[in-house]
């Protein structure tokens, strides 16, 4: 079986790791499993699709709808190195699966205009699987309606050319949705549990993404939290793509 790819862009060590870790559980894979590469750092291997069976791409503290000049070196490194695996990536129709920042990425690189005008605050929100998105492999039988871990402070405006809509909902339209027949993007965490999100309220506490007096009401708010349907949405998309050539 070839190795599963997944592309992170923390720059915290404790998240990233988090972050990885919570994949690998969710997703049922091992450390063998999978390459990790973490974008944000110095050295960024060139990517060869044709050693891997997928891609799986987390999120970031990284806005990509500031101006150009307020993103450090670091995030404009990380968006040379998505619209250069873009390139690559979607002529191929090759597995990919973004979640939050991976949304933007990809939105943006699709043209859709990615700006706050649907950001979500950290927490819990109900999405519905739309009409084409109960035919899609990844969604198809599962509750129609359900809840899903969101923190962002942008999204894509609009659906991006090309794309099919899956998962919307009433804060932000654009929650799921794919190009061609193997490309995703979630605006929300399929990989994140209760433990995982006060961990990134915690560090994240300054970010912008809540007041920082919210923090503790915040993780009261969390820690009663479940969403066991994106997890699912991850495990398909691992199960489908094992031994995809």
């Amino acid at each position: 079986m070839k190795k599963f790819l997944i592309l992170q862009m923390r720059p915290e060590n404790e998240t990233s790791d988090s972050e990885f870790e919570a994949i690998l559980r969710v997703g049922g894979l091992t450390a063998d499993e999978v390459h990790r590469v973490r974008v944000e750092q110095n050295s960024i291997p060139d990517i060869n699709l044709h050693n891997y069976s997928a891609i799986i791409a987390g999120g970031s503290p990284f806005d990509v709808s500031i101006p150009e000049a307020k993103k450090s070196v670091v995030q404009r490194r990380v968006e040379l190195f998505f619209t250069a695996l873009f390139d690559k990536l979607i002529p191929q129709d090759f597995p990919f699966l973004g979640a939050c920042s991976g949304n933007g990425l990809l939105g943006r690189y699709c043209g859709a205009t990615i700006s706050n005008k649907f950001s979500e605050p950290i927490g819990s929100v109900d999405v519905w699987i739309t009409d084409e998105g109960t035919k899609d492999p990844l969604l198809k039988g599962l509750p129609k309606n359900f809840t899903a871990m969101v923190g962002h402070k942008e999204a894509c405006d609009t659906i991006p050319s090309g794309a099919v809509l899956l998962v919307s909902s009433a804060s932000c339209p654009v929650q799921m949705f794919r190009i061609k027949k193997n490309i995703y993007a979630t605006q929300f965490h399929p990989e994140a549990d209760a433990d995982e999100f006060i961990l990134r309220v915690k560090i994240y506490k300054h970010a912008g993404y809540f007041l920082p007096e919210e923090a503790e009401d915040l993780i009261r708010e969390i820690r009663q939290l479940n969403t066991p349907v994106p997890k699912e949405i991850l495990n398909r998309f691992i199960d489908k793509y094992k031994s995809y050539k």
